[in-house]
């Protein structure tokens, strides 16, 4: 590879596993497949995948880029795990990038970041505010909204700002805004019989 930095940049906390490879600011590889389930058996093979066809390899890599939410959890906990380890192994630095930050990247200014969430709801950083769940209604009385990309460009901005992170950037970690859906089962605790 060339001497400019290959950065590697991935997201699976929607409906999709996406990625991107950079070679420096040159986008070599953009890569999206639309799922609802499977992303964590997909992710892997897929990211080869856009590496082979970049002509890249696992050790050509300067820096991992991750989207780390706010979506769905076992999406963000697969794309951040993956990252993480990654860079544990390749010894590289991984860069969590939130789906805020990749939306500003391109969105016009003036308008607020704001990501799907369940229920029709949204996941929105106000201006002055730290991020959070709101109604769709609520959101749009905020101002103009920005919506995220094509799952492509989603990555390629992950890829882009990880690029340009400091070198001491902590590892990633999830951005979660809402409580798991998941809730401890209703049902009684089986009764355990003594010896008495």
């Amino acid at each position: 590879m060339g001497s400019e930095p290959l950065i590697l940049g991935f997201d699976t906390s929607a409906a999709h596993c996406a990625a991107a490879l950079l070679s420096g600011d040159r986008v070599l590889v953009t890569r999206h497949e639309e799922m609802g389930r499977g992303q964590a058996e997909r992710l892997m093979p897929l990211l080869e995948e856009v590496l082979a066809e970049g002509g890249a390899t696992w050790r050509d890599l300067s820096r991992i880029g991750v989207g780390v939410g706010p979506g769905n959890f076992t999406g963000i906990r697969i794309a951040v795990s993956a990252a993480r380890g990654l860079a544990l192994s390749l010894g590289i630095p991984a860069v969590g990038v939130n789906g805020f930050e990749a939306i500003t990247l391109t969105a016009p200014d003036g308008h607020l970041p704001a990501l799907p969430a369940p229920r029709d709801q949204l996941y929105i950083r106000p201006t002055d505010a730290p991020p959070c769940l709101m109604s769709r209604a609520e959101a749009e009385a905020l101002g103009p909204l920005a919506q995220a990309p094509a799952p492509q460009d989603f990555a390629l901005s992950i890829a882009r700002i990880a690029g340009d992170a400091p070198k001491d950037t902590p590892p990633p970690a999830p951005l979660y805004l809402k409580p798991a859906d998941a809730a401890p089962s209703r049902d009684a605790p089986p009764k355990i019989l003594d010896d008495t």
